[in-house]
């Protein structure tokens, strides 16, 4: 593994308008060519997240995943967000996985904000997505995702190189500032409890609901620490993930070889 670089857009998502939000969000990594590796943008990008948004869904062949490619093909780096599209199974909450080469991934929400309704209108995902990217595995999760550390754990396989199923786990959201305090306290749970690098992307600004987001964005080490973190307010941050210190953590302190063998069923 080499070291990471990560970049965290944190925007004020435009309600109800994925073409301003495409410029947007498009102007705001420009810059980044050449500096990334892997850049985060928030939760429902396109629109802000909205139950209404469900009535201009996207197809798989609409504007914004040619958009998210040709991203990650200029900036010469992976590029993840989500947003909503339409598929014959109903509409999902999917997460996009560009890489340059003209790879695309998609990982659908699996826990689905029962507080806020979507389970009401949105389709739930099922599986779990873990990638590889310049070295490193990488696990992609959607906001509500967060506060369910089963399918968030991190398993160990002996037969696996480097055993573990992941050296990062990722998490794009739409999360208030009202439960800010659960947002950076189960980032650093995460993290923890599953020896890797997480890195959590939130949005800031006041949606076309009335509700406040105070970003809170962060990279948080395998001990629980912030390497990197983000106040309430638009900006762009670049962190770089250091692999010899994560695997000499994971070497000096071998938890994954004590913990619960199991599978996940629906």
């Amino acid at each position: 593994m080499n070291d990471l670089r990560v970049s965290l857009i944190q925007g004020a998502t435009r309600w109800h308008d994925p073409a301003g939000n495409r410029d947007y969000y498009g102007d705001l990594i420009a810059p980044l060519h050449g500096t990334t590796d892997l850049v985060l943008l928030p939760e429902t990008f396109t629109s802000g997240f909205s139950n209404d948004a469900i009535d201009k869904a996207e197809t798989m062949d609409g504007p914004t995943v040619a958009w998210i490619l040709e991203q990650a093909r200029r900036l010469d780096a992976a590029v993840t967000g989500s947003v909503q599209l339409r598929t014959d199974a109903g509409v999902f909450n999917r997460l996009l996985w560009a890489t340059p080469d003209g790879a695309l991934k998609h990982y659908d929400k699996r826990h689905l904000f029962r507080y806020a309704k979507e389970h009401e209108r949105y389709a739930a995902g099922r599986d779990r997505l873990v990638v590889e990217w310049r070295g490193w595995r990488i696990n992609p999760q959607v906001c509500y995702d967060l506060r369910f550390p089963v399918f968030a754990r991190n398993r160990y396989d002996v037969e696996r190189k480097g055993g573990l199923d992941f050296d990062l786990q990722l998490y794009v959201a739409n999360w208030p500032s009202a439960r800010a305090y659960a947002w950076k306290t189960l980032l650093r749970a995460r993290a923890i409890e599953n020896l890797c690098y997480v890195a959590g992307l939130n949005r800031v600004g006041t949606d076309g609901n009335g509700l406040h987001y105070s970003g809170d964005s962060a990279v948080i080490d395998f001990l629980g620490q912030p390497v990197s973190e983000c106040t309430d307010e638009e900006v762009v941050v670049t962190t770089t993930l250091l692999a010899s210190e994560l695997a000499a953590h994971r070497e000096r302190f071998p938890a994954m070889l004590d913990g619960d063998a199991f599978a996940l069923k629906d």
